[in-house]
């Protein structure tokens, strides 16, 4: 355990016994970011903010606390980040022993912290130290071909990979994919080009109608004009 379920740091993660005045007395851990009330008593920040949900009073004295008044206890929090801890994976194996503050800088380095497998895919969780040996055991190994043809490559088909004859496929299967854009591309050509025949023999056709209208409207009004003298020689004979 890393620390008590509420704030604190886990007692026996330090080296040496810590003084009896950096314990919470809600978590009875070592004070992580402790911070001081009203009544001058100490606790861990997250511990004593969950206490006055409940209650507004100090655990220890029960005066009135005024969750506004509550200060951070910097100079006691540089001395406790000073203080000696075990590595929290020594029960793997691990025995260095570092300052508090530096836990996490351990923890992002430490051969033997429990880490998630990097291959995605793989649910293995391995010691760091050993995350070389469970690779080249992976089932969910991947590494892009060495060679430069892209292909990504597991334990089992590392061996049997042809670099030249995949670029080959590859290269086939563009040029199959070229054939058929032109293709394609053909076709809607061809489509086009019926398209614009239809459309001018329909051009075509108008043109012609509008020809045979015009002839027969001139026609009439030829017709219309050699009517129109005759006409008016007969009404004067009949006066």
């Amino acid at each position: 355990m890393l620390a008590p379920p509420s704030g604190g740091y886990d007692t026996e993660l330090f080296v040496d016994t810590p003084d009896h005045d950096l314990i919470c007395t809600i978590c009875q851990g070592v004070l992580r970011c402790p911070v001081r009330v009203a009544c001058h008593h100490i606790f861990c920040k997250k511990c004593i903010l969950q206490w006055l949900r409940r209650q507004e009073t100090c655990p220890c004295c029960r005066k009135p606390v005024n969750p506004s008044l509550i200060f951070v206890m910097y100079k006691m929090s540089k001395s406790i980040g000073r203080l000696r801890i075990k590595c929290k994976n020594r029960s793997c194996g691990c025995t260095a022993i570092f300052p508090l503050s530096e836990q996490h800088a351990h923890s992002l380095e430490c051969l033997f912290e429990r880490i998630l497998c990097p291959h995605q895919g793989c649910p293995a969780q391995v010691l760091r130290g050993e995350l070389d040996a469970h690779t080249r055991s992976c089932e969910h190994w991947r590494q892009p071909c060495p060679m430069g043809c892209g292909t990504l490559l597991g334990h089992q088909t590392r061996g049997q990979h042809n670099c030249y004859l995949k670029l080959r496929q590859e290269q086939e299967a563009q040029q199959q994919a070229q054939r058929q854009i032109v293709s394609g591309l053909q076709r809607k050509m061809r489509k086009m080009q019926k398209t614009m025949a239809n459309m001018k023999r329909q051009i075509g056709l108008l043109c012609e109608t509008l020809e045979v209208m015009d002839d027969q409207e001139e026609a009439e009004v030829a017709e219309a004009e050699a009517e129109g003298p005759g006409e008016s020689s007969s009404s004067s004979s009949s006066s």
